[in-house]
């Protein structure tokens, strides 16, 4: 009985150690980037100083300004830049697009300085839009200051790491951002000169990570946002105040693809609504929906369909969802459309059969 008892412990033991060695960290979340469900964290909703990983803010208010392509005039407002920089100058003319390679790959707090005056037409505005976008994607935990993450005596940026991963999976959504985020190195010329920029964030050698930012000051110390993608699994994780925030990242990936699963949920093939009498036509979905859970979990999955009764509808128009919840908890909604039965065509036997 010793025997047994000792190996099931060092076997428990064995596991702790395999898995999410995450004691350095002050504060991290582990997220399902399709769902926003929390699979694993600690103090994740306490509000901290955050450092660089506010560009990732800053970044996505410039991807959707629309205005990647457009040139910018480099002005003095980067005289006021310190810290990290990519080392523009006044006068240098470069798109929009390319400083948010500087700013993301490198950390320019100068780059920050001149999309943030580009953008919202002064700092202080763009900052305004900064935390005007933090509420519309909820959160609630979060004061911007500045469009760079440094912070002095008087002020700083604020958020948690929950917030961070609503914020990253909100910014994912977009093309261009992944784009950015994901790239190891980038190269640009403007009039001045040419930049060969490598991405600070050396988690992108892992085959599984898709993007994120860095972070560091000296009072916000070490933080971090990674995203990573395996078998139609997506995860987020944030780490703030962690010295050993590599090793925390890559623990967290390892535990979220060992003990989840991807399962097919919704076939786009084979979807069909049963029961309805209201609508004349063909109910579809326009994805088929992969959703992760661990394999305990999935009998504890309910769908309900919800189907609003337009009066009036078009062709291809969306008329309902379908929501899937795991126990009582709400977790995904797909968009259902309709697709209109037409009247049927006669041919020339349906004409012969009516003389008949």
């Amino acid at each position: 009985m010793k025997k047994i008892l000792l190996f099931s412990l060092l076997l428990f033991m064995g596991i702790n150690n395999c898995y999410a060695s995450v004691d350095t960290a002050s504060q991290y979340i582990l997220m399902d980037m399709t769902t926003g469900r929390v699979i694993k964290g600690k103090n994740y909703n306490t509000p901290m100083l955050i450092a660089s990983i506010t560009k990732i803010m800053t970044c996505l208010l410039a991807v959707e300004s629309g205005k990647l392509d457009e040139v910018v005039v480099v002005d003095d407002v980067i005289l006021e830049s310190y810290g990290s920089g990519i080392y523009i100058e006044v006068g240098e003319e470069i798109k929009l697009r390319d400083l948010l390679y500087g700013l993301m790959l490198r950390s320019g707090n100068d780059a920050a300085l001149m999309i943030a005056k580009y953008v919202g037409g002064d700092v202080e505005s763009f900052v305004s839009m900064m935390n005007g976008k933090a509420k519309e994607v909820g959160m609630t935990n979060t004061i911007f200051a500045n469009p760079s993450g440094l912070d002095n005596s008087d002020s700083g940026n604020y958020s948690t790491a929950y917030d961070m991963a609503l914020l990253t999976r909100y910014a994912m959504k977009y093309d261009e951002y992944r784009e950015i985020v994901k790239t190891k190195s980038y190269t640009v010329k403007t009039n001045k000169k040419t930049y060969v920029w490598k991405n600070k964030n050396k988690l992108l050698s892992e085959d599984y990570i898709t993007g994120g930012k860095t972070g560091y000051t000296e009072k916000a110390r070490r933080t971090l946002v990674t995203t990573g993608s395996s078998d139609n699994m997506n995860f987020i994780v944030v780490t703030i105040k962690d010295s050993d925030d590599w090793n925390t990242h890559k623990d967290l990936y390892n535990y979220a693809f060992e003990e989840y699963t991807s399962y097919k949920v919704l076939n786009k093939r084979n979807f069909e609504v049963v029961g309805d009498t209201y609508y004349n036509g063909e109910f579809y979905i326009k994805n088929d929906v992969h959703l992760t859970f661990k394999k305990t979990e999935v009998g504890n999955l309910v769908g309900k369909i919800q189907l609003e009764k337009l009066e009036e509808y078009k062709n291809d128009e969306k008329v309902g969802q379908y929501l899937i919840y795991l126990d009582k908890e709400l977790l995904y909604k797909e968009d259902i459309y309709i697709k209109k039965v037409g009247k049927k065509t006669k041919g020339i036997f349906d004409y012969l059969k009516g003389i008949i």
